[in-house]
């Protein structure tokens, strides 16, 4: 099965810790925790990351030149399109913000395995390898199964798709 969502599809909601936006693309729950959750997000300044307990996040930062993930025992380094990992129970911050930039996020439960997440383009076969479900975020105009994707439209498959994409998709892999 195939599903196409745009824009229009999507929910806008303050972050928990109040300091932002979300825009969700896509959540499952789970019985206890939500079990997936894809979204978009802008930092714009320095400070704090919501805790998510139970949760494990990936980001991708999409616009703009990134920004440093610190936290007790973790530094991390999210730069435009390398996905970083990390859990949603440790408390982080975002540091050397010297101007705003957009992140894709993935969060899923912490009882599943790890999402694989990747950035991909040009022409090739999509397949979610032993996935329940493969994620296909288009970050420019792209055609996946057939399908016309523009820019932060998502497509979500159990099955293998072809892709033609000039501009960088994000992959992801959710189990």
């Amino acid at each position: 099965m195939i599903r196409h969502l745009t824009p229009d599809d999507y929910k806008t909601m303050p972050w928990a810790n109040g300091k932002g936006v979300t825009v969700e693309m896509l959540r499952v729950e789970g019985p206890e925790v939500v079990r997936w959750r894809l979204s978009r997000a802008s930092v714009v300044e320095a400070g704090d990351f919501s805790i998510f307990a139970g949760i494990e996040r990936n980001l991708t930062v999409i616009s703009g030149p990134g920004f440093d993930l610190v936290g007790q025992n973790l530094r991390l380094t999210a730069r435009p399109l390398i996905p970083v990992a990390f859990s949603g129970e440790v408390a982080i911050q975002a540091i050397s913000v010297t101007e705003p930039s957009d992140d894709f996020n993935v969060m899923t439960a912490c009882s599943l395995p790890l999402p694989q997440v990747q950035v991909v383009h040009g022409a090739r076969s999509l397949m979610p390898d032993g996935a329940a479900k493969l994620a296909l975020f288009a970050l420019g105009n792209a055609t996946i199964a057939g399908r016309a994707l523009l820019r932060y439209d998502l497509l979500l498959t159990d099955e293998a798709v072809e892709m033609t994409a000039q501009d960088p998709v994000i992959a992801v892999h959710l189990f």
